[in-house]
């Protein structure tokens, strides 16, 4: 069994899960419903999460078999309160950061970037 994988619904009460961080609930709705979008439209095709002790990532893939084109990564520990959430490509490189997530995404051109 793996001990890096847990189950992260209903476990807010449960003090050994306090200091662990992901999306929140509200913070994963709005990724879900933009992708949703997305998908509907027929841009985007699959998507997959990056966990580690220092951020989360939402990756967009438009192939399952390329790089992700876009990351939604929200940091736990920014050294400046705009790097909170950002949009990264392929490259790495930042397209967009925010201190709040649904403004980042609403105010972003996805079709542009």
């Amino acid at each position: 069994m793996n001990k890096n994988l847990r189950l992260v619904i209903n476990n807010i009460k449960d003090k050994r899960f306090e200091d662990k961080n992901f999306f929140e609930r509200d913070e994963l709705k709005t990724i879900l419903d933009l992708y949703a979008k997305m998908v509907s439209e027929g841009s985007w095709r699959d998507y997959g999460l990056n966990i580690s002790n220092k951020q989360v990532s939402f990756n967009v893939f438009k192939n399952a078999t390329e790089n992700a084109l876009y990351r939604i990564c929200k940091n736990f520990k920014p050294k400046n309160k705009n790097l909170k959430y950002f949009i990264t490509d392929t490259n790495g490189k930042i397209l967009k950061n925010s201190f709040e997530l649904k403004k980042l995404l609403e105010d972003i051109n996805w079709k542009k970037i």
